[in-house]
């Protein structure tokens, strides 16, 4: 079996958890939609996610109930209940396991958790399928690409600096995987976390122009994330670029392209 057989058979395993997270889902009907025996299928997904299919469904599960407990004033039990837990201990366990604190802490104090983010196992090979490609000639088709003037108010900015990234995806080899999830926890935010390149004036020395950042109001005052800076952002207009919309997943690194070329 190629690479790109396991990677298609893995992302629809992944499909169909997306599909059915809100239901009650069986391991036998998520390994169905690889193709391939139960055993094989668990093996394949493990070596491409680091999670059994369960313990995939289970963070998600669990990112959603921390996503209720930040915006509602909802009790934890009915939020286990909600989440497929039968009673408030099991979930209060899972959740501790998780995230590190208990549910009614996390519900009280509010700090950055490491929210599980779902990546399609198949854009970081077609990432890397395009770096072995990218001095192959490609047909060039013209694209169109919307720039809208929004005005910004006085605010701060979390960033986590990089040592030798240079784009999202070398970032996340260099940081691992929850940075994403980690900043987008942060209840204030203004906008989702990025990756940023950073003008000169704030580049500082062993980092390179990547980072991570996400927008704060000027008055937070809450936990900085670990391994995080916060530098002061002053009133703006800010040029937001944004891409047509394409119908094939696979096709957003080609969008990514557009937008950085109009940039």
């Amino acid at each position: 079996m190629g690479n790109w057989d396991k990677i298609y058979a893995v992302e629809r395993m992944q499909n169909y958890i997306k599909a059915h997270v809100n239901e009650f889902i069986q391991l036998e009907d998520i390994v169905k939609e690889s193709g391939y025996s139960k055993r094989h299928a668990m093996r394949i997904f493990r070596d491409l996610l680091g999670k059994t299919p369960l313990e995939y469904v289970r963070a998600i599960q669990l990112t959603e109930s921390a996503k209720v407990l930040l915006k509602k004033s909802e009790n934890v039990l009915d939020t286990a209940l909600d989440f497929g837990y039968d009673t408030h201990e099991g979930f209060t366990r899972a959740f501790s396991n998780e995230f590190g604190l208990t549910p009614k802490k996390y519900q009280h104090k509010k700090p950055p958790i490491k929210y599980f983010v779902q990546y399609p196992i198949s854009h970081y090979y077609s990432y890397l399928n395009n770096k072995e490609n990218d001095n192959m000639k490609q047909e060039k088709l013209t694209k169109i690409c919307t720039v809208t003037i929004i005005k910004r108010p006085k605010r701060k900015l979390m960033l986590m600096r990089a040592k030798k990234a240079v784009d999202y995806w070398s970032f996340c080899e260099e940081k691992g995987c929850d940075w994403e999830g980690l900043f987008n926890s942060i209840e204030c935010k203004m906008d989702n976390v990025a990756i940023m390149k950073l003008p000169e004036n704030l580049i500082v020395a062993g980092t390179t122009y990547c980072a991570a950042g996400i927008e704060i109001p000027h008055d937070y005052s809450g936990k900085v994330i670990d391994d995080c800076e916060i530098i002061d952002l002053e009133e703006c207009d800010m040029m937001f670029f944004q891409s047509e919309t394409f119908e094939n997943d696979s096709d957003f690194w080609t969008a990514i392209d557009e937008v950085n070329k109009a940039i």
